[in-house]
């Protein structure tokens, strides 16, 4: 008899329609109260589970949501608040939004000019800075950025949030059986960051056994409430992990078992590898993997595994939208399902966060490519026919056809392929990914060509996204506004950006992409193989969400894509603006990619098509061509073994791409939230000329790294955190710059935010932007006063040089007078 539970480990949390989105932005703008804001997040919990019951799913999964990110969740869970936000009276939703979004400083003394003097130089030393947001970085190797946990060795821990038993009462009363679900203890100590210097090693040693009795009771508390399972999830044991920290499982997870809660531990990502017995042989009553990423292990999991432990598999593809092949599937589960004795749970790979919510909205999408699809409400359905199949294989009969001809239409349509592409690629000479001078001599080309100052200003590219953009945007998409009229006013938004930078005396400008949507949906608009959906948004951190495209083809550029907009720009203003492009490692790591050909070839497909438009920027004199690459670290294999082979053709595909610019052509990339540590061989020989980078958050600690390693090219280091709402002031910048300024030579220093400004407001960004130039000028003054006293020292050594040269004695003798003047002093 067999006996199948279908589950998945967590849902997208923003709704069909980003019903979330819409509520935070309105609570962080005061339009909202937080009283309200609870109720849209319960009403979007009770529909997300009702869809689960409704799919057929045996538990529904409870402790997924968020409201900005589920690690800060976790945070407040365990008492954990760094101190240093010094939070007395708030409520716990008020330290919550703090943790992810910073607190702006407060005037302090007599001063009352709020963000800035009226004439734009104050130095704000009368204002307290506030509290900067908690470090974001990447969800293991997705696009989803997380809140950084901040420990030390003396962190202490306590039960100190009820939201997730709060939760698992709420789906409780609504009838469901609740699965609910934890990140491990391991894995949040990972996670983290020290923000004392205490090694990882020592961290694990003092913090964990703190730790795990806080676990013990919120498990206890959860299996009074009734859950029937409670899924903790430990993804890095899909990681390369010290001797140290693979022992510690087995010491936690006896003492949580204690709690006597029926435990589901859950890894994604990455195959198990030498984890896979540690794993299998842990006290926990069930064990979730991914069977997509590592099918090739599923069936040494069912080997190693204990019969009375539930075998979860997770069989559908949680990280990509394209339908299942439902008879490859059963074909991989027959097996294990001879193993487990019919006894078996289906499951998506990892949390559908990472996919849409629904293809019910995508009306206006190529049907044919529509079949080839699968959402997130899809893929519950997609396991509900495979239990179906497994238990009643002829009820299944009509759906597993319909599955069989889209996988078939798919494999056969002859619109996948670009024989001219191809036959581009195959034809590449050996050179074709080489700069042709080295950047020594481009260095001197360029200097002279563009004659910027010490510590150059300049921005990532994008500014406010004003109502104005949106409504002319949206007016365009509808119809209401012809092209004329939207060339218009993106002109007119170009201008405006343009005026306001050089009122700020930035030193190279941006066009400020008031054109763009976004940094990846707008180029694949113009490529040929992309497709665009009506409502695919997934979230990014917070309320940020992103529109990912589908590749479902190849890749080619039919024409032009920003030339007109950066002509325009420059036609504006004497100074120098930057062609701004989403790079190709970018573009394919934030689109969902087709999976019947390998990423590499894709990758090089796109680098072809943005190497055309290169080309095109410097024909049009842009002397500055920016190539964004912000997903380079975030596209790495979990596992080392195989981490070399993505750099070599990551690293290709860039060069690719920007190869094609004369030596007088400044290429710049930008990369951000991601430890570069580990691939700093690898980012220089992207041999960018300038790289920008997020390091605000982390105190510039990212810059270490790039100093020991003696980085060759230029670097801006980000000197504040566009994510907060929060402006620093022109002190705070000077101390981040000087911090810079220790580890890189003066003169490979740029002086930029963190990155684009996008999703900020004018008043802030111009605020912050003067700060930042004037510590720039600052910085510039300082090196200038250096530089002057080197030079008066050099000439005073050198005028003494030449005077013993010619009159030795009497000259050693006043030197030996005043040495032996000194001594008599000195003693």
């Amino acid at each position: 008899m067999k006996n199948i539970y279908t589950h998945i480990p967590g849902f997208p949390r923003v709704g069909a329609q980003r019903e979330l989105k819409t509520a935070l932005e309105r609570h962080w703008r005061g339009e909202l109260a937080a009283v309200e804001l609870e109720a849209e997040g319960r009403a979007l919990r009770a529909r997300h589970w009702a869809r689960q019951r409704n799919a057929g799913l045996d538990f529904v999964t409870v402790g997924d949501f968020a409201f900005y990110d589920h690690v800060a969740n976790h945070i407040q869970l365990f008492g954990c608040e760094p101190a240093r936000f010094g939070f007395q009276a708030e409520t716990p939703l008020e330290r919550y939004f703090t943790l992810a979004r910073g607190r702006a400083g407060a005037p302090r003394g007599d001063c009352a000019c709020g963000h800035g003097s009226a004439n734009g130089q104050d130095s704000h030393a009368g204002h307290d800075s506030g509290s900067p947001a908690l470090e974001m970085t990447k969800w293991f190797d997705t696009n989803y950025h997380y809140l950084v946990p901040e420990l030390d060795a003396a962190t202490h821990f306590e039960l100190s949030s009820t939201r997730l038993f709060d939760e698992v009462d709420e789906a409780l009363a609504l009838g469901h059986a609740v699965k609910a679900t934890l990140i491990g203890p391991l894995t949040f100590l990972w996670l983290a960051r020290s923000t004392d210097a205490t090694p990882r090693r020592d961290l694990l040693d003092c913090l964990l056994p703190r730790l795990l009795p806080i676990y013990g009771q919120v498990l206890a508390r959860l299996k009074e409430q009734g859950v029937a399972w409670v899924q903790v999830e430990e993804p890095i044991l899909g990681l390369d992990l010290p001797q140290e920290w693979r022992s510690a499982f087995d010491t936690a997870y006896w003492q949580l078992n204690q709690a006597g809660a029926p435990l589901l531990l859950a890894t994604y990502f990455s195959p198990l590898e030498e984890n896979l017995s540690l794993a299998c042989r842990l006290p926990v009553a069930g064990l979730h993997v991914d069977g997509v990423r590592a099918a090739h292990e599923l069936v040494s999991v069912a080997d190693w595994l204990p019969v009375h432990k539930v075998l979860s598999v997770g069989i559908v593809d949680g990280r990509n939208i394209w339908r299942t092949d439902l008879d490859a599937a059963l074909g991989t589960l027959a097996p294990i399902l001879e193993k487990r004795n019919g006894q078996l749970w289906l499951s998506t790979s990892c949390s559908l966060l990472h996919v849409p919510y629904s293809l019910e909205a995508e009306t206006a999408l190529d049907p044919e490519l529509a079949s080839w699809l699968a959402f997130a409400h899809e893929k519950l359905d997609e396991l509900a026919v495979l239990k179906t199949a497994i238990e009643q294989p002829g009820a299944a009969a009509a759906a597993l056809a319909a599955s069989r001809a889209a996988i078939a239409t798919r494999r056969a349509s002859p619109r996948v392929r670009d024989a001219a592409v191809r036959a581009r690629l195959a034809t590449l000479p050996d050179h074709a990914a080489q700069r042709k001078s080295p950047f020594a001599e481009r260095r001197l080309l360029q200097g002279a060509k563009l004659n910027l100052p010490p510590f150059p200003t300049t921005t990532i590219g994008s500014f406010p996204q004003t109502p104005a953009i949106r409504s002319a945007r949206a007016a365009y998409k509808r119809g209401d506004l012809d092209g004329t009229g939207y060339e218009a006013a993106m002109r007119a938004e170009i201008e405006h950006a343009i005026r306001r930078q050089e009122a700020l005396g930035l030193d190279v400008l941006v066009h400020g992409e008031a054109e763009r949507n976004d940094m990846v949906e707008y180029f694949g608009e113009h490529l040929a193989g992309f497709a665009f959906t009506r409502n695919g948004w997934v979230q990014s951190y917070g309320s940020r969400c992103v529109k990912p495209p589908v590749i479902w083809g190849d890749v080619s550029r039919p024409a032009p894509i920003t030339v007109a907009w950066a002509r325009h720009a420059q036609s504006l203003t004497p100074l120098p603006v930057k062609g701004m492009l989403t790079g190709p490692v970018t573009i394919l790591q934030w689109s969902f990619v087709r999976d019947d050909q390998p990423r590499a070839d894709t990758a090089d497909q796109i680098a072809l098509a943005m190497r055309d438009e290169v080309d095109d920027l410097q024909q049009a004199s842009i002397d500055i061509v920016q190539i964004d690459e912000p997903a380079l670290r975030e596209g790495l294999p979990l596992r080392q073994a195989r981490r070399a082979a993505y750099l070599d053709r990551a690293v290709r595909a860039f060069r690719l791409t920007a190869a094609v610019a004369r030596d007088g052509t400044q290429i710049h990339t930008h990369m951000c939230y991601a430890e570069f540590n580990d691939i700093l061989p690898q980012i220089a020989a992207l041999d960018a000329d300038v790289i920008t980078i997020e390091t605000s958050r982390s105190a510039m600690a990212l810059l270490d790294a790039f100093g020991d390693f003696r980085y060759p090219n230029d670097i801006g280091p980000g000197v504040y955190d566009i994510h907060s709402p929060r402006v620093p002031d022109r002190e705070e910048m000077l101390a981040l710059l000087r911090r810079a300024r220790a580890v890189i030579p003066a003169g490979q220093l740029w002086v930029n935010p963190d990155c684009g400004l996008k999703t900020r407001g004018w008043p802030e960004t111009e605020a912050a932007l003067r700060h930042m130039v004037d510590a720039a000028r600052q910085m510039r003054a300082e090196w200038a006063s250096e530089a002057a006293s080197e030079t008066a020292r050099t000439a005073a050594n050198a005028a003494a040089n030449a005077a013993l040269a010619a009159e030795p004695g009497p000259l050693l003798n006043k030197v030996a007078a005043e040495a032996d003047s000194g001594t008599a002093e000195a003693a």
